[in-house]
């Protein structure tokens, strides 16, 4: 290939065989990442959307966390990731990752990323919650994600080995024997009858991304919609701490979908939670106020609004007239819902963030299935435990994405070539309803499963997600009831609370300090076991 090849599906030239060392499954930070750093094995891109349009990556606004100041260690920065994740966190995973830290940062920058420097060419560096000490790596102020995915794409799309498909759905894992070998893929059309394709490769690597979209409340993008958790459940794969989703304690209150977000950056520099009657609420809370890990935060800015006091992110003396130069993204967020930073509070409630769960994988992306790699937020590498470490989750895409490139390239000979397949087209049975039950299942997930769980609500939610899925034609909403499954299940065996799990039932950290663990069959028995 003499450049990297854009693959339009709407026409014949995906009849082609293309040769493929491997295939990754999104179009993401740790799909691109990945996909530059296995030169100079051939690689296809699949990517639900056009590159830097869907992908969660794109909105990050704080940065990257990285031991790179001259008073932080890596110790610190794995000591702060293991008490962040509330006892579950995998110890030597979070040291790993902590460690390689700073060498892809290097790569960022040799990448051409345009991190923050002093007028001495050091890194800028900014304090999140829970953290010790200043260490992350910020861009253009809040511009992190989407200036961190320019910089790839353009890296990406003249990458001789690198062929991207844009605006292609990945249905389903292709599975021989207990190896995974392909993966179908279809143009996404309104009708969902575009032909259908096999893309095979010596590896899989999932990078799909997230599971905020099951909510009708998330910061996440549309297609964040657990995609990736359900095709290696139904392909037989092992699904990790599904339970655990972190809600972002400082959404935005406003008409939009996805709710914007107020980093917590802003947080790190002074500004303060108040609610209507002016009352800084945090203190009461706990000794770190502000900067108390992410699951506290959200559980108190609930609490606040369901309770009627409102909640509202104060940055008039913190930052005042500095607030647009240094925070562009949210400023011109604010402006656009109404609120003007500078001189008024902004409203916040806790939105869906990030998914601590996703698919089983060892310290070099190996998932439970041969042939399938998995990283970014669809993995679960053991790093963030029940509640992730601000800035740690564009970190954990670099670190194993450029692991699980080790990995195969150690594997997997160049002169080994996969090429694809045409299927017979079928049409799938319309279903009028489907976006009204997509609605349906968003709401209940935030309903029921969201930052405060019971029971009674658990149980409603199971029995409402088996009653879609039952009904669902489109592969998209069938997808998005096995990722709810798996979440709400897991939530329901974890009789605790513990990190972004909060069990008002059981509200106290109980013995139930290792992992969750599940397959497709486990979460169904326990859905059963909860209906009965």
């Amino acid at each position: 290939m003499e450049d990297s090849q854009i693959l339009d599906l709407s026409g014949k030239a995906h009849m082609q065989p293309v040769p493929n060392n491997v295939v990754i499954i999104g179009g993401g930070l740790a799909g691109l990442f990945t996909a530059l750093k296995l030169a100079p094995l051939r690689v296809s891109v699949i990517a639900g959307g056009a590159l830097g349009t869907s992908e969660a990556s794109a909105l990050a606004q704080g940065g990257i966390a990285a031991a790179v100041g001259v008073s932080d260690t890596v110790e610190a920065h794995a000591a702060d990731t293991i008490a962040a994740g509330d006892g579950l966190v995998d110890e030597k995973m979070a040291h790993l990752l902590a460690s390689e830290a700073p060498a892809r940062i290097l790569d960022l920058l040799k990448y051409g990323v345009p991190f923050d420097k002093d007028t001495e060419g050091v890194l800028k560096l900014s304090r999140e919650a829970a953290h010790s000490a200043r260490r992350v790596v910020k861009v253009e102020g809040d511009m992190a994600g989407a200036v961190i995915m320019e910089a790839l794409i353009k890296q990406a799309r003249k990458a001789p080995h690198i062929r991207i498909l844009e605006d292609v759905w990945a249905q389903e894992l292709v599975v021989s024997g207990h190896r995974v070998t392909g993966v179908v893929i279809q143009p996404r059309t309104p009708g969902w009858d575009a032909e259908t394709q096999i893309v095979f490769g010596a590896a899989v690597v999932l990078a799909t991304g997230g599971a905020g979209g099951l909510y009708a409340l998330t910061t996440n993008p549309r297609g964040a919609i657990g995609s990736g958790i359900a095709m290696a459940a139904e392909a037989g794969a092992m699904i990790a701490d599904a339970e655990f989703v972190q809600f972002h304690p400082t959404a935005i209150v406003s008409d939009h979908d996805p709710a914007p977000l107020a980093t917590e950056a802003l947080r790190g520099e002074g500004a303060i939670l108040i609610n209507k009657a002016g009352e800084r609420f945090m203190k009461a809370v706990h000794e770190a106020a502000e900067m108390a890990p992410r699951d506290i935060v959200a559980r108190a800015v609930f609490a606040e609004n369901a309770a009627g006091r409102g909640a509202f992110l104060d940055c008039r003396e913190a930052i005042g007239a500095r607030f647009e130069a240094e925070f562009p993204q949210v400023y011109r967020l604010c402006k656009e819902a109404g609120i003007d930073p500078v001189k008024e509070p902004i409203p916040v409630a806790p939105a869906a963030h990030y998914h601590m769960g996703g698919v089983l994988t060892d310290a070099n992306g190996r998932t439970s299935l041969d042939g399938l790699w998995a990283c970014g937020e669809v993995a679960a590498t053991g790093v963030h435990g029940a509640n992730r470490l601000a800035s740690n989750s564009l970190l954990e895409a670099v670190v194993f994405g450029a692991r699980i490139a080790d990995d195969l390239k150690l594997l997997i000979p160049s002169s080994v070539i996969y090429t694809e397949k045409i299927l017979p087209p079928s049409l799938p049975e319309k279903h009028e309803n489907a976006g009204e039950n997509i609605w349906k299942l968003r709401k209940l997930m935030s309903k029921h499963v969201g930052v405060v769980r019971n029971a009674a609500g658990l149980r409603s939610a199971l029995e409402e997600i088996l009653a879609i899925e039952q009904r669902a034609s489109s592969p998209w909403l069938r997808a998005m009831c096995i990722a709810a499954l798996f979440i709400t299940a897991g939530a329901w065996a974890r009789r605790e609370s513990r990190g972004g799990h909060t069990r008002e039932d059981f509200p106290h950290t109980g013995s139930q300090g290792q992992r969750g663990l599940m397959t497709l069959d486990t979460a169904r028995r326990v859905a059963r076991e909860a209906l009965r």
